[in-house]
């Protein structure tokens, strides 16, 4: 049996201190109380047929209300999840207001194995984090999607260097 696949976009852009990264915090009780070490990329399941990019700019839409328009995204890396979970990693630049938030709800057993079943949103908050603190705030198997963003951008200015002279 294959593990399950995923793909999601890490927004970033060019902040008063330089490059700031959005994270979201999954929403339910589960996260609730979370902080540290939970914050994630938007993500979802790559259906069937879909390209792994397709499933991504899709699961931004449906976790933020985010519509990708012009530029596609840059591929990133994959990354493994702790529960087996491959995440194929985009990136853009995007500025976008947190305020306009606007998540799709899902429906999930609270607690676990209660046979309760609760609606909350996908998506509990979103936040632009400062580059160099967003290693703290993140999800440890998804850390190397942050390292990836550095080299990619890293690689840009030098192109742009290269370019000028």
């Amino acid at each position: 049996m294959s593990q399950p696949r995923s793909a999601g976009i890490l927004l970033y852009r060019h902040g008063a201190r330089g490059i700031d990264v959005l994270l979201i915090l999954p929403g339910g009780p589960y996260w609730r109380r979370r902080n540290e070490g939970a914050w994630q990329i938007p993500k979802g399941a790559i259906e069937p047929g879909e390209e792994p990019i397709q499933a991504a700019v899709r699961e931004l839409q449906e976790e933020l209300g985010v519509v990708l328009e012009g530029k596609a995204p840059r591929r990133l890396c994959t990354v493994r999840q702790a529960g087996g979970k491959r995440v194929e990693a985009f990136a853009t630049e995007r500025d976008w207001d947190v305020a306009d938030l606007v998540s799709a709800e899902i429906s999930i057993e609270w607690p676990p194995r209660s046979g309760r079943i609760v609606t909350v949103p996908e998506v509990g908050e979103a936040r632009w984090f400062p580059l160099d603190e967003a290693d703290a705030a993140m999800l440890a198997s998804q850390r190397p999607i942050l390292d990836a963003l550095r080299a990619m951008l890293l690689d840009n200015k030098r192109r742009k260097a290269g370019s000028a002279s």
